[in-house]
């Protein structure tokens, strides 16, 4: 438990490690200004600030929020909604486990808005914290109405963790992916092993997902886009795992498959520290 601690820990600092990573205006982690960005009339993004992007969704029974970055971004999340809307958080939505989209969640709580998550993701949030907790959960899929907006939940798999989940809106045409989706511009891939993620998985997860009806995509991290990105990620992870499994059925060392895995697909010391071992033994 104290391990899986420490590296929960260390994932949900991943953005603040990146710093130093491209912050183009949609690419690569965001810029350090928090900002709000109308994605559809009821539909907008937070993103900044060194963590998970925010989408809120907007009705006059209230907010939707997806995801909430950190404790310490609270204050600026409520002040960019009170811009766009007077309506109470109803409900937040944790994408996946990571303290740079939950950390806010116990502050969420206090205001009276319940936090839904995957079943998986919230096993293993409760072995390493006691406040902001997941009070509903699902299996595979969940629907909720805001008003008469229908919002699906859907757990496809394994990916960056045992517990991602996608948010479809299937009216809008957009989907939200949490870190199943983080970064484009340049693709970036963490695999956290020790909260269930698996290379092997992660496409077959995105093919799924990519079965949904969609045209508008909300990262983890990056910026808007579109479907399109969502494939060329899919194919990114099978070049992955295929390489990382013709290497060790040639009998390459660790440090060659580390050094092919950081000129080939630009992991960093956060990707390294939580992948490195897994996916060389995964990829077996």
């Amino acid at each position: 438990m104290i391990k899986l601690k420490a590296t929960l820990l260390t994932a949900g600092l991943a953005a603040m490690l990146h710093v130093s990573v491209a912050v183009h205006a949609q690419g690569g982690f965001a810029p350090p200004e928090m900002a709000l960005t109308k994605v559809r009339d009821n539909v907008y993004m937070i993103r900044g600030g060194f963590s998970g992007n925010v989408t809120a969704i907007l009705s006059d029974a209230g907010v939707v929020l997806v995801d909430t970055k950190f404790e310490g971004d609270h204050e600026d999340i409520i002040r960019l909604l009170r811009d766009v809307t007077d309506q109470p958080v109803r409900y937040v939505i944790n994408t996946h486990l990571h303290g740079d989209h939950t950390g806010g969640n116990a502050l969420m709580q206090a205001l009276d808005a319940e936090v839904i998550a995957s079943l998986n993701a919230r096993l293993i949030m409760a072995e390493t914290q006691e406040t902001g907790l997941p009070n509903l959960t699902f299996d595979d899929h969940m629907r909720f109405y805001l008003d008469d907006m229908p919002i699906d939940l859907h757990y496809f798999g394994r990916a960056h963790t045992d517990g991602d989940i996608v948010v479809h809106l299937p009216e809008e045409r957009i989907v939200i992916m949490g870190d199943l989706f983080a970064l484009w511009g340049p693709y970036e891939s963490v695999i956290h092993y020790a909260a269930g993620g698996s290379v092997r998985d992660w496409p077959r997860t995105l093919d799924a997902a990519l079965q949904l009806d969609f045209d508008t995509v909300i990262p983890g991290h990056s910026g808007v886009t579109d479907r399109t990105q969502v494939e060329g990620y899919r194919d990114y992870l099978i070049r992955l795992k295929d390489m990382v499994r013709e290497m060790n059925q040639g009998d390459r060392s660790r440090e060659d498959i580390q050094s092919m895995i950081q000129m080939e697909f630009g992991w960093g010391g956060l990707s390294m520290g939580l992948g490195l071992d897994g996916i060389i033994t995964e990829m077996q």
